[in-house]
């Protein structure tokens, strides 16, 4: 088994341990996952390992087979998108079962560290890793976008821009500017694990004055306040109300389009996640 530059591939046999996610000052972490367990494991009972999603016009089946979404044995979780004999794609997809609602007057950041395999952008054509926060309003049967979506982490293509993005409101328009989104983007550093996040400060009793900010390797690339949305409800559905966190490899769909002859799919094109946590003040 090939495993492009992961943990398992850098670390002596005995020192292969999971890694928790770092204490931050001042905030305590209220749930993590460090996904440890023996090679070829499915996640722990934390999360829904999905199937059967049909969204965005993208051309995979999310499966729960270990050939797309498994332990490392090496302290992480690998997403790995495959492609059949007949040209049909498989992929992997998980989502916590539990939900987390930022709490009156503190600070709640959602954080994994990812590492994205070492494929060349001309062979990652259609792929779409992900790393997010859906409004649990969804699973209760909210709409999107007016459920609310923060996209944390996503890249398309294999290009090297990482894209921090949140949805709401109504599908055509409204605050978020649907169905695109307000988004910005940060250059995405070439090899290793890094930490992507999502901190939402509502530390200032003005909603107009509270924020919703992403961040790479601790540094804040893209802020997003109350005044900006402009309206009351919809902040709310997205800084007072419970999220669930999804990762995934999409391949295909209306954003990337769809993989061609020079994609490839296996560990060069998986996204392999070390740790994910959900921290408050």
């Amino acid at each position: 088994m090939r495993f492009q530059q992961s943990l398992l591939a850098t670390l002596a046999p005995s020192l292969i341990t999971a890694i928790a996610p770092p204490a931050i000052p001042g905030m305590s972490i209220v749930w993590s996952e460090d996904f440890e367990g023996p090679a070829g494991a499915s996640p722990s009972d934390a999360w829904n390992v999905m199937d059967a999603i049909n969204t965005n016009n993208e051309v995979q089946t999310y499966t729960t087979s270990n050939q797309n979404v498994q332990i490392s044995g090496g302290g992480t979780v690998q997403f790995v998108p495959r492609k059949s004999s007949s040209g049909h794609w498989t992929s992997g997809r998980i989502e916590t079962k539990g939900s987390w609602t930022p709490a009156p007057g503190k600070v709640m950041k959602i954080e994994a560290n990812i590492l994205l395999g070492s494929n060349p952008a001309i062979n990652k054509q259609g792929l779409w890793p992900a790393f997010w926060a859906l409004g649990d309003a969804i699973r209760h049967g909210t709409q999107w976008p007016a459920s609310g979506e923060i996209d944390i982490m996503e890249q398309v293509n294999g290009l090297d821009t990482g894209y921090g993005t949140v949805h709401c409101g109504p599908t055509i328009g409204g605050p978020c500017n649907e169905p695109m989104g307000r988004a910005k983007t940060t250059a995405l550093p070439a090899d290793g694990f890094h930490t992507w996040g999502v901190t939402i400060d509502l530390t200032n009793g003005d909603w107009q004055a509270q924020t919703i900010s992403w961040t790479l390797d601790g540094q804040t690339y893209f802020t997003l306040s109350g005044a900006d949305i402009n309206d009351a409800p919809v902040w709310s559905t997205l800084a007072h109300s419970p999220f669930y966190v999804l990762l995934n490899v999409a391949v295909g769909g209306d954003w990337p389009g769809a993989p061609n002859a020079l994609t490839q799919d296996g560990y060069g094109s998986m996204m392999e996640v070390q740790w994910v946590a959900v921290y408050s003040s």
